[in-house]
């Protein structure tokens, strides 16, 4: 993984070194560690406050080099707002902002973890590190070299100061291990389509079993065996093979139905025959987000040893437009043996998802099934890039789901399903056609894969403007984002929570 940060826990009686990081809020004031620490340099924060016009508002920063009373090469101040406003997932905001306003080149950091109330609290300071390093990760190994004035990855020693280094350390365990989940996601999501292909994708995934994870590859003869008529009409058209990958964390007690998540994982996209325009066709590489998450989730949940038993799925293939790929009008059987008519080739996710929602849903019989992938355009239409769509045949799972997606920023907005939508899928040839037309085409493409989950409560997560190309933010200036992995380990821990 391209991550250069260290992180650890100091004593607040630690002595501050290279850069000194600290927190006000919107009246300028500091905690009592912070104002010891400043000593008299708090009077050149005021001066340069005024003189830059910083009103300490959450997540705005003030640098001050080489400021007067303190040994620091620089102070940096960042504002937290009012007290009263500061939400959990601030804490991570704060973290990445720290990062922002970080050289590239190796220093060492002192970050004080105090509010002008008091010490942080040991998940706050957890977060705050967590912030940082999602900030801090770059994807640049394809670059031989640097540009006059561009920065490589973030290389730094940071030392966050807190009043339990025990408590801290503790609560960070656990969060680094998610981390290490969402730069795992972006990392795939980053890499060009000659680097990860499905045979490449399912090797990656196979290197979970080093923390004790049970995988499982199908090939080709495999799937054909089980009856994936579906995905393989999408990789038939490739020199590519598909495969299915399949994850099982079993954390657990014996017997316990799982919970389990199916990934797309389209790792280029074409549009196939129907072929889609030149402009932009680039960014298909990250057509494999949702099957990224996956992977960068049961990363999570192994490395944090997680007491539940899941299983994670990802069919991987790449939709080409060779003379032997599936053309509109063909008829494809999936594994569920329902029949499906090709419209467009380039409706080729739910195709993917389709055979291994099934396979999921019969063999592990999971308590609860979510299913990720970039899968429409449309949804960016009706929810640009700042929500996920969010489709559910089970209301619990799907406010569990909005709530947890606004605790940690990785926001999901509920959509439609329904039988006046179902029916637009139908086809006069086969049992349904892959595609039900212009008109509510992420609505039309959750009913195509509601007729693969049976009876299991399910969600289904259209993240094609959240997971690749989504707008810089505080703890991400990656073009893939690693979305979903935090959603997601939340959910599961809730659920440890509720069912233990």
């Amino acid at each position: 993984m391209t991550d250069a940060v260290k992180v650890g826990f100091v004593a607040f009686s630690a002595p501050p070194r290279g850069v000194l990081v600290v927190f006000c809020d919107d009246a300028l004031k500091f905690g009592e560690v912070t104002r010891k620490a400043l000593g008299k340099a708090a009077d050149t924060v005021k001066r340069a406050a005024a003189a830059n016009q910083f009103k300490g508002k959450s997540g705005s920063t003030l640098d001050i080099p080489a400021p007067d009373g303190i040994k620091a090469e620089r102070l940096i101040v960042v504002g937290v707002g009012k007290a009263a406003d500061i939400k959990e997932k601030d804490f991570l905001k704060f973290g990445g902002v720290t990062a922002g306003k970080l050289n590239a080149a190796s220093e060492a950091v002192t970050v004080i973890a105090e509010l002008p109330e008091g010490a942080m609290q040991p998940d706050s300071a957890a977060a705050l590190a967590s912030g940082l390093r999602l900030r801090a990760y770059k994807f640049d190994r394809y670059k031989t070299k640097k540009k006059d004035g561009e920065n490589g990855a973030l290389r730094a020693d940071v030392s966050i100061a807190v009043a339990d280094v025990a408590a801290a350390r503790k609560a960070l365990a656990p969060a680094s291990h998610v981390v290490d989940g969402v730069i795992i996601a972006r990392e795939l999501v980053n890499e060009p389509p000659n680097v990860l292909y499905p045979v490449e994708f399912a090797r990656r995934a196979s290197q979970l079993k080093k923390l004790g994870v049970d995988v499982e590859v199908l090939d080709v003869k495999a799937m054909k065996k089980l009856g994936m008529g579906a995905l393989l009409g999408v990789a038939q058209g490739s020199t590519q093979p598909g495969r299915t990958v399949i994850m099982r964390w079993n954390g657990g007690k014996k017997g316990d139905q799982p919970v389990a998540f199916v990934g797309k994982g389209v790792c280029f996209d074409t549009g196939g025959i129907s072929i889609k325009g030149a402009a932009s066709m680039e960014d298909m590489k990250g057509d494999m987000g949702g099957a990224a998450c996956v992977v960068g989730l049961m990363h999570a949940l192994a490395a944090r040893k997680a007491k539940v038993n899941a299983v994670g799925a990802i069919g991987l293939v790449e939709n080409m437009p060779d003379g032997n790929a599936q053309r509109p009008g063909d008829i494809v059987t999936s594994m569920s043996g329902q029949t499906i008519e090709i419209i467009n080739t380039d409706a080729e996710g739910r195709l993917v998802l389709a055979d291994v929602l099934w396979y999921v849903a019969k063999k592990f019989k999971p308590k609860f099934m979510v299913d990720l992938a970039t899968l429409t355009g449309a949804i960016m239409v009706a929810l640009g890039t700042e929500y996920s769509g969010m489709f559910s045949n089970n209301d619990e799972l799907a406010e569990r789901l909005t709530r947890i997606g606004n605790e940690t920023g990785e926001r999901v907005w509920r959509m439609p399903l329904g039988p006046e939508y179902d029916k637009l899928i139908d086809s006069q040839f086969a049992d349904m056609k892959n595609t039900g037309g212009r008109h509510g085409g992420s609505i039309t493409a959750a009913q195509f894969l509601q007729r693969f989950v049976d009876n299991t409560p399910w969600a289904h997560l259209d993240v094609a403007g959240t997971a690749m190309g989504a707008p810089k933010t505080d703890i991400n200036h990656s073009w893939g984002s690693g979305y979903g992995v935090r959603l997601l380990d939340r959910l599961v821990a809730e659920y440890y929570e509720a069912t233990k």
